[in-house]
C-alpha cells in the first residue's frame, strides 16, 4: 500500500515549533498532509477551536501540500474521512511511545487498514510542548524560541501586557 495522505492529528494548543518541523518532514515524505485539529473540549484547551486552526494555517502557510481542518469525530472517522488511512504522531521520549503504541493498536482493531507512523522532533526542538509554552506564557517568560511568530503574537497579547 502507498500512502498519499497523512493526517497529522492533535490540540496543536498551541502548535509549536517541534509541530511545525514534524509537518515539514512529512510534507517531504506525503502528497497531502492534513492538520487535523481536535476539537478536544474535555482538555479544556486555551485557544478556541477556530483559534487553533487560524494559528495552524499560518504557521504552515508555507508548505502548499498542507491543509488544516477541524473535528470533533473519533479520529478514524475523521482521517477515513480525509481519504486516508494512516496519521502521523510525534514521539519526543520513550514515554509518548507507550502511549502512541497503545492508541495505533486501537485504531487498527477498530480499522484494520488503520496505519500509524512516528516522527522523532528534531534534536533541538524534543523537549517543546504546548502545555510548557502555555504555563511559560501566563508566567510572562520569553515563549519566542518554542512557537511561530503568530502563536508568539496571539500569547503574548493575551497574557503579557
Amino acid at each position: 500500500m502507498q500512502i498519499d495522505t497523512v493526517v497529522y492529528p492533535g490540540t496543536f494548543d498551541p502548535i509549536t515549533n517541534g509541530h511545525v518541523d514534524l509537518t515539514e518532514r512529512a510534507s517531504r515524505l506525503f502528497k497531502r498532509v492534513v492538520v487535523g485539529i481536535a476539537y478536544s473540549e474535555k482538555k479544556t484547551p486555551m485557544f478556541s477551536l477556530e483559534e487553533r486552526i487560524e494559528l495552524c494555517q499560518q504557521s504552515l502557510a508555507h508548505l502548499p501540500n498542507v491543509e488544516v481542518v477541524g473535528f470533533n469525530n473519533l479520529l478514524i472517522d475523521f482521517v477515513r474521512s480525509q481519504g486516508a488511512n494512516c496519521v502521523l504522531r510525534g514521539l519526543r521520549a520513550v514515554s509518548d511511545f507507550e502511549y502512541e503504541l497503545q492508541l495505533a493498536n486501537m485504531n487498527r482493531a477498530m480499522h484494520p487498514e488503520f496505519e500509524s507512523v512516528f516522527l522523532t522532533p528534531s534534536e533541538h526542538l524534543g523537549f517543546i510542548s504546548s502545555s510548557l509554552v502555555r504555563e511559560i506564557a501566563v508566567l510572562n517568560g520569553d515563549i519566542t524560541p518554542f512557537v511561530p511568530k503568530p502563536v508568539a503574537e496571539r500569547l503574548i497579547a493575551r497574557y503579557q501586557r
